[in-house]
């Protein structure tokens, strides 16, 4: 019965056109409107197409030409293919739908790990196009249920959103909704808590470390965050010490502008649109206060960026020799894959290199150096030797025919950074060996 519903208006669609008027295809109508009385679903003429006005020419049932934003009707197609672009829409010809949840991500692609094009708000009208195939969004172990649909916004927005956080409903002849349950708004929406759900939060040393190049990539990761999935209904706390992950059964307002989680040890305290203060209970019943950030820097490509750094900074100190020899403190190789062999270090023992410590061991480039330290060395060398327990570190710099090294014993660490040098340091020079 669709089918012949569908067949017939596009019979008196063409019917009622003049042979006179030159068409260039025919659309369908993706949103109703009331004043011409068209509903979605019907199959429109469509004389001229303005891409300086955005809007195509087309007719009613009585033959009046009147113009209709671009976004609500589709692509024009010659006579031969409006049945087929009927039946695409058919199913949800008058299907609306109003939104659940604010700030519901409308995706490019009908999965729930595709980019965001759009973001609804909670009582917003949108119209549902057609039923798309795609891997639902989970809920812990559990599937979501509803689909995945091709919506289109009032502003002429298209994308992919699951139903669960939709509430669909028909429209009448007229635009008039049936059935569905409404949407009623808040009286005023709590901005704060809108803002707690949208943004990704990280710990509040992640901004330190970035703002002043002193990045320890082993507690700098991009999976050490805060975030509240209403979509999914998950909570996720993940940090060096915690890492756990609840279900989401909303909130209550304890104070103003603080936020208890519904079953999960959580208090949330927002300060501002980019600081939050989390008060988590742990299982023994202690408290904490963790302070998160927003970040709008790119924590993986600071990562490689760091890496890199490390990388090259290593393999300058191999290039530039890689062996290097000292009448009193032996012979030193640095080998491209980190591994190194160092000879005749007795005069360390036990000062500064562990008794015990064999000769071979490994060498990177991990620690960074203060501004006011840059322009007298090139960077920090650490070393690990075989059967010690511990690293030792050295301040180092490439010269003319050879290195110079300068330990770190009493220097001054600040995070992954060297801020001072030792107060009587032991300086080493090494020549490169020819």
């Amino acid at each position: 019965m669709k089918r012949l519903f569908y067949s017939l208006i596009i019979i008196s669609s063409l019917f009622l056109i003049s042979c006179s008027d030159k068409i260039m295809g025919y659309s369908v109508l993706l949103w109703n409107i009331p004043e011409q009385e068209m509903q979605a679903g019907q199959v429109l003429p469509v004389y001229i197409k303005s891409n300086i006005s955005h809007v195509y020419v087309v007719s009613n049932v009585a033959g009046e030409k009147f113009e209709i934003p671009l976004w609500q009707l589709t692509e024009p197609v010659k006579k031969s293919k409006v049945k087929a672009l009927v039946e695409k829409y058919s199913e949800n010809a008058h299907t609306y739908a109003s939104v659940k949840l604010d700030g519901l991500p409308c995706r490019a692609e009908p999965v729930n790990t595709a980019k965001q094009v759009y973001r609804l708000r909670k009582g917003e009208i949108i119209k549902i196009l057609y039923k798309g195939n795609g891997a639902k969004p989970m809920a812990g172990k559990n599937a979501l249920e509803g689909d995945w649909y091709r919506i289109l916004t009032d502003d002429g927005t298209l994308g992919w959103c699951f139903s669960y956080n939709l509430n669909l409903y028909e429209t009448d002849a007229s635009g008039a909704r049936i059935g569905g349950q409404e949407i009623v708004e808040e009286e005023e929406e709590d901005k704060a808590y809108v803002q707690i759900c949208q943004n990704v939060w990280y710990p509040e040393y992640f901004r330190s470390m970035i703002d002043s190049k002193d990045i320890d990539i082993s507690k700098l990761h991009p999976s050490y965050k805060f975030a509240i999935d209403t979509e999914n209904n998950k909570v996720t706390l993940n940090t060096l010490s915690i890492h756990e992950n609840w279900n989401y059964e909303g909130y209550t307002k304890t104070d103003d502008r603080e936020y208890t989680l519904k079953n999960i040890p959580i208090k949330i305290i927002y300060k501002n649109s980019a600081f939050i203060v989390l008060r988590y209970t742990d299982a023994s019943g202690k408290p904490q206060d963790l302070n998160f950030v927003t970040i709008s820097d790119d924590i993986t490509e600071i990562i490689t960026a760091e890496k890199e750094r490390r990388s090259k900074s290593y393999s300058e100190l191999v290039k530039h020799g890689p062996e290097y020899s000292s009448s009193n403190y032996g012979n030193l190789t640095f080998q491209s894959d980190g591994v190194i062999k160092w000879t005749g270090f007795k005069l360390l023992v036990p000062s500064i290199i562990e008794a015990g410590s064999r000769s071979s061991g490994s060498a990177s480039v991990k620690y960074s150096l203060s501004k006011n330290l840059q322009s007298s060395y090139d960077g920090v060398v650490t070393f690990k030797f075989e059967a010690s327990s511990s690293e030792v570190n050295f301040l180092y710099k490439l010269e003319d025919g050879g290195l110079r090294l300068e330990d770190t014993s009493s220097a001054v660490f600040k995070g992954n950074q060297v801020t001072s040098r030792s107060a009587s340091p032991v300086i080493i020079y090494f020549k490169k060996k020819q």
